[in-house]
């Protein structure tokens, strides 16, 4: 996979300028940049490790002076995180499934796979199936029966898709996601010391000791276009309902979604968030690394969440919020700043008090 300085600049809108015509093959560090690689370098911080390597051609901001810098072509970006979503997609070599089915692929004879599939080794498609035009299947995969999988989807290895899940197009799983688990539910034969404490706000009453007795998930999980799982993500199927995650939404490494959960539009969970059971998600959420989530609860349009936020209410629409238990950010940074104070405050306080206690009778 090979491009030239101008089919960059092109693919991206940019403006390039020297040997257009030079053969770029990968991206790399500025200080490791190679004759063959593109250094990226898009801040004046960056640029300054370029005579570290030997690049002869680096992306670089606007009205960057690539010549005084040695090159011999450069491209120049307004937006640079932008910029490295085009490149990236343009250099990106995959992950080495070859087209077409690999013969230890275990397909039943029910399944619908669609022109320019790829499936990788050892694996495996239900029954009544249907995979879309142009999806990779990674190795050791399992798809469930009467699953759904949109065009142009990319599962990595190891990936599980439970029975009867839907799936729109464009579909990304990394190595190790779960979509269609069961969901966590159980129910004690008579009230149980949880339902009490929940009830109370901490009594759990006269409760006895019970068995657990399981709640099966005759629900699935619906996903919408464009969507993106991390590793050993877990999603799980809905009681009823179905679990449902929208369009565009985007889940990182070790996020678990609960049953029932729905999940909006463009939506990022960052790692290791942990959403419980029928939690309702607005649009353009982004819940920060290990937020976490109580059950039963919904978190409005345009919310974000500080990391290891713990959500236990209601949240409208548009708050920014951080804490344990979450509140506005600007309130938990006041609530910081006083607990900083409270050595020296706890201090003061001794001291006043020995000075009180110090006093003779007649004062």
């Amino acid at each position: 996979m090979q491009f030239t300085i101008q089919q960059i600049a092109d693919s991206l809108g940019a403006e390039c300028q020297g040997e257009t015509d030079l053969t770029i093959l990968r991206a790399a560090e500025p200080g490791d940049a190679g004759p063959t690689d593109l250094a990226m370098a898009m801040s004046p911080k960056y640029a300054e490790t370029l005579s570290g390597g030997e690049a002869r051609a680096a992306m670089l901001w606007e009205g960057a002076d690539w010549q005084a810098m040695g090159l011999r072509a450069a491209i120049f970006v307004t937006r640079p995180r932008m910029a490295m979503a085009g490149i990236t997609t343009m250099l990106d070599r995959g992950q080495g499934v070859e087209p077409g089915v690999h013969p230890s692929a275990v397909i039943d004879p029910t399944a619908e796979i669609a022109e320019g599939v790829s499936i990788g080794p050892l694996a495996v498609i239900g029954a009544r199936a249907k995979i879309g035009a142009g999806s990779v299947i990674g190795p050791h995969c399992t798809i469930g029966m009467d699953v759904v999988l949109g065009e142009q989807s990319h599962l990595r290895e190891m990936v599980s898709i439970g029975a009867r899940a839907q799936i729109g197009d464009r579909f990304i799983a990394q190595p190790g996601a779960r979509i269609g688990s069961d969901g966590f539910s159980f129910v004690t034969p008579e009230i149980s010391g949880v339902e009490n404490a929940r009830k109370t706000l901490g009594d759990q009453g006269d409760a006895k000791a019970q068995s657990w007795l399981r709640i099966h998930s005759l629900g699935a999980v619906e996903i919408g276009d464009d969507v993106e799982v991390g590793s050993n993500c877990t999603i799980d199927n809905g009681t009823i309902r179905n679990t449902r995650i929208g369009d565009g939404s985007k889940l990182d490494n070790l996020v678990h979604v609960g049953h029932n959960t729905r999940i909006g539009r463009d939506c990022l969970l960052c790692g290791q968030s942990g959403l419980s059971g029928s939690v309702d998600v607005g649009n353009n959420v982004v819940l920060g690394g290990q937020t976490g989530v109580a059950d039963n609860i919904f978190i409005g349009d345009g919310v974000i969440a500080g990391g290891a936020t713990k959500i236990l209410s209601n949240v409208p629409a548009g708050r920014v919020i951080m804490g344990y238990p979450s509140v506005k950010m600007e309130t938990h940074t006041e609530i910081y700043k006083a607990q900083r104070r409270l050595p020296r405050m706890a201090r003061d306080v001794e001291a006043l008090k020995k000075a009180v206690f110090k006093q003779s009778p007649s004062d």
